[in-house]
């Protein structure tokens, strides 16, 4: 009997030796076939943007700190000093690039040590974060006037899961410094975002995680007009064109409340990290811009067909734009329906020529305004006929009817409750919507119209709004 059960017991023993040769033999080939595996499909994304303008001063900031400080001479520019421009992307992944714009300027823009890093709270970042970005291998750059230029890709290295703190909805800093006087900045006024500069004719302060040398603010970004994040190649990018409601005026101050900013929110709820949000709005801006903006430019910027390639079509990964605009042409151009709906049809066979789906969002009511040229009968005369063609022509693939979420049907006006200003308090201008509005606005988005074509199983558990990082 005790033999027996020795000779189970050996050869149990033997049978388990065998298996470790097997697993041993095969093992090799089982990594080899993974490492072969193809990777999946990737594609850069634009994740955040901020549409340029026009030159520095010219534009519709809000909440706009004192800048002569930091701008003594606004023909010159910046000279010799560090900038740290705040954003939010709307998806996070590990590898990114920057696009930085010189579209208004007179000579070449010249900029060194730029860095990327994470934001830990106003102009201080999270240790160990701030990351070299380089330009065709250099870490300096030479934009010519009226051009722009992309980094090259950089490791976010910090944006791992196997960290303690989440990124869906922090904060990067991209801080650069500009050699010598930069003449014409181009930038983007109504940022709603408070950003950092440093003393002008000063030292090289882009590496410094702590905000000690950059003393003054602005609600403005300036330079910097695009930031790419690479994701997985269904990512659809939608983006909201149009002029200032789209921009946000009247929103919270640093509180990303903005109707495109809400509807991020419905669509990371809805396909997670599938669709992504950008907005390309301008305060200001009109569908039919002036012919001679280069040379007398304008606090709206150059009408919407004139940006449009720059804006939008040269964004990564757009394949939805909802465009909201034409108030500006009735109030401050006094523009005919006709011209503004021809405008349209011209901007819609742009954009499906590139493939492009254009949803169509009605205008909001601007009904006795204190922004007078606005508030007129004529003027909301010609919104209600315009409205009647984006709902009814059939020039748009949808419609979102941003006018019946606001309306007040007894007043004409927009809602008593989305009148006040959130930005800077006080009663509103009765033209442009707050944060209560805004929300409105979004929620009539049928978010149906926003999926991403050409969808893969990997694709609909994206993993990029789940990164994570240490502070």
């Amino acid at each position: 009997m005790r033999a027996r059960t020795l000779q189970t017991i050996q050869l149990a023993l033997e049978a388990v030796f065998a298996l470790c040769i097997c697993l041993a033999l095969f093992a090799p080939f089982s990594v080899n076939a993974q490492t072969k595996a193809k990777p999946a499909k990737q594609k850069w994304v634009t994740v955040w943007a901020a549409s340029a303008q026009g030159p520095y001063p010219f534009g519709n900031p809000s909440a706009q700190p004192e800048q002569k400080f930091a701008f003594p001479d606004p023909a010159a520019g910046a000279e010799d000093q560090s900038f740290r421009m705040i954003l939010r992307p709307a998806l996070w992944g590990s590898r990114a690039r920057l696009r930085f714009s010189n579209a208004f300027g007179n000579r070449a823009l010249v900029l060194g040590d730029v860095y990327v890093g994470l934001q830990r709270y106003a102009g201080n970042l999270v240790s160990g974060t701030n990351r070299s970005v380089t330009f065709g291998g250099k870490g300096n750059v030479s934009i010519p006037p009226g051009e722009w230029m992309w980094s090259d890709p950089v490791d976010l290295n910090f944006a791992r899961k196997s960290a303690a703190v989440y990124l869906d909805g922090r904060k990067l800093a991209v801080s650069f410094h500009v050699t010598g006087p930069s003449g014409p900045m181009t930038w983007h006024a109504k940022a709603l975002q408070t950003s950092y500069l440093s003393a002008p004719k000063g030292s090289v302060h882009s590496r410094d995680e702590s905000e000690a040398a950059f003393p003054y603010t602005t609600a403005s970004w300036i330079f910097l007009d695009a930031f790419d994040m690479m994701a997985p190649a269904s990512t659809a990018v939608v983006a909201c064109f149009g002029d200032s409601i789209t921009d946000g005026t009247a929103s919270t101050m640093n509180g990303d409340d903005r109707w495109p900013d809400v509807l991020a929110q419905r669509v990371r709820e809805k396909y997670g990290g599938r669709v992504v949000i950008v907005n390309a709005g301008i305060g200001g801006n009109r569908v039919i811009g002036p012919a001679d903006y280069a040379q007398n430019p304008i606090p709206g910027g150059p009408g919407a067909l004139d940006r449009l390639e720059r804006d939008v079509l040269s964004l990564s990964g757009v394949q939805t734009v909802i465009w909201m605009e034409g108030i500006n042409d009735y109030g401050a151009a006094s523009a005919s329906v006709e011209t503004v709906t021809a405008g349209y049809r011209a901007g819609i066979e742009r954009m499906h020529a590139k493939g492009i789906k254009v949803i169509g969002a009605t205008l909001t009511s601007g009904l006795n305004s204190t922004i007078k040229t606005h508030g007129t009968e004529e003027v909301d005369a010609k919104r209600k006929e315009t409205n009647e063609f984006i709902r009814r022509s059939g020039a748009f693939d949808a419609v979102a009817d941003f006018d019946a979420a606001t309306i007040d049907s007894a007043t004409g006006e927009i809602k008593l409750e989305m009148q006040p200003n959130s930005t800077i308090g006080g009663p509103g201008d009765k033209l442009h919507p707050n944060r209560a509005g805004y929300k409105a606005m979004a929620e009539v988005v049928d978010l149906s119209l926003l999926t991403p074509r050409a969808e893969t199983a990997s694709a609909v558990r994206d993993s990029n709004f789940g990164a994570q990082v240490e502070d």
